[in-house]
């Protein structure tokens, strides 16, 4: 008759001694050990990589994101029937005195070179106002000629590149705008002078877009002075500000007239389109864990397999079924958090390495950034865990359930 033990001390005790036995390497049964092995690996293998691409997918999308803003303003207002105006500025500035704004006129021009005839997009601000929301021509600035007049242009380095011109030197552009010449007509074009030269690391922006003042676009095109094609905003909580914005233009009866549009918004499917290039990532990579969690259940399948009669004989010593359980599941937590475990710190050694040392270089002109973006954000990363966690807790489950069912008269009786 079995005779139970008395404490729950000895019965950890118990437990934890049969888990270090099954640890040990089996020469009887080496493939057991190697399956346990495998196992180890495989998790930590997943845990790492995932850890990894998880890092690479949000660092990128972070840098993405930092490229956009330099083409994409965070908030931006366009007239629909009622204009932009320095009235609406006025207005938006008193309640929202922590928003910067920068109105603007925008126009399409193109120009003649040796290679052809090329199309841009001409902005006309206020520098003094725009270098307070766009970093690219605040650094350019600095070296700038500060020419006095103004037909001066910002542009960019791969611009002045395609049409073979440097700073200093003067360009014509010719508008879309038709001015009558004789009997006909033909594009209106002025010469500007390249005050500057900036570089942004996109390459469609500099070459793309050019910047010059707001007197240029009134003299040239005879725009009304004080009313804009749009105004430029930048604000630190963007999400939220366009909602006190669009409130405040209801109240003034401007929420018609004018749209407001936020960065977000203007490039929409990229980001839902990396958003879920993401989590099929996240997915594809998770199945690396589920493979290797299946080679935790072979390997535990086989530990009972040959440890039938061991089992068996424990059970007859006053071993109950929840403590076989228990001693199976153990070793199958092991083996698989051991690898959650392992796999963090080859995660984490990973990302150093990457952003420390230039392992991975990448060519600016495409994507805006040479070194490899890695940032692997709390959410993320405990999502991995808690996945890789659970995968690892649900393939110890079975086995252990396997071994406590064992009948110690039907297998004492085979052997």
């Amino acid at each position: 008759m079995a005779v139970p033990r008395k404490n729950i001390s000895s019965n950890s005790v118990f437990i934890n001694k049969i888990i270090k036995h099954y640890l040990k390497y089996d020469k009887d049964n080496p493939f057991i050990f190697i399956s346990s092995l495998l196992a180890f690996i495989g998790i930590a293998t997943g845990v790492m990589v995932l850890m990894l691409a998880m890092g690479m997918m949000h660092g990128t999308q972070k840098e993405w994101e930092k490229s956009l803003f330099v083409m994409n303003y965070p908030l931006t207002i366009v007239p629909t029937y009622q204009t932009a105006n320095d009235e609406l500025i006025q207005e938006l500035s008193s309640e929202f005195p922590h928003l910067k704004f920068s109105p603007y006129y925008q126009t399409g021009v193109f120009s003649k070179s040796s290679t052809g005839i090329d199309g841009f997009m001409l902005y006309g601000v206020n520098f003094e106002k725009e270098i307070l929301l766009n970093e690219v021509l605040k650094k350019s600035s600095e070296t700038a000629l500060n020419t006095e007049s103004k037909f001066k242009v910002f542009a960019g380095k791969a611009f002045t590149e395609k049409v073979f011109t440097n700073k200093g030197e003067k360009i014509t552009l010719n508008f879309a705008n038709q001015q009558v010449v004789g009997f006909g007509s033909m594009p209106i074009q002025k010469r500007f002078i390249i005050d500057s030269i900036f570089e942004s690391g996109l390459n469609n922006y500099d070459e793309k877009i050019l910047y010059t003042t707001h007197e240029a676009f009134q003299k040239i095109l005879k725009r009304e002075k004080g009313v804009y094609d749009g105004i430029h905003i930048h604000s630190n909580d963007a999400v939220n500000d366009i909602k006190k914005i669009n409130t405040f233009l209801k109240e003034i009866a401007y929420d018609k007239g004018v749209r407001i549009q936020g960065w977000w918004e203007q490039n929409a499917s990229l980001f839902a389109a990396m958003e879920m290039e993401k989590m099929a990532l996240f997915l594809v990579l998770l199945l690396i864990i589920i493979i290797a969690s299946l080679n935790i259940i072979s390997s535990l399948l086989m530990t009972v397999m040959s440890r039938r009669s061991e089992v068996a004989l424990m059970k007859t010593l006053g071993a109950t079924s929840s403590e076989i359980k228990s001693i199976f599941f153990r070793l199958g937590a092991i083996i698989g958090i051991g690898g959650i475990i392992a796999g963090t710190l080859l995660g984490f050694l990973g990302m150093w390495i990457l952003t420390t040392f230039p392992i991975i270089s990448l060519p600016k002109d495409v994507y805006g950034f040479t070194n490899l973006p890695i940032d692997l954000t709390t959410t993320d990363f405990l999502s991995i865990i808690i996945g890789a966690l659970i995968i690892v807790l649900v393939s110890a489950r079975y086995p252990a359930q396997k071994a406590s069912s064992t009948d110690p008269l039907t297998v004492l009786r085979n052997e």
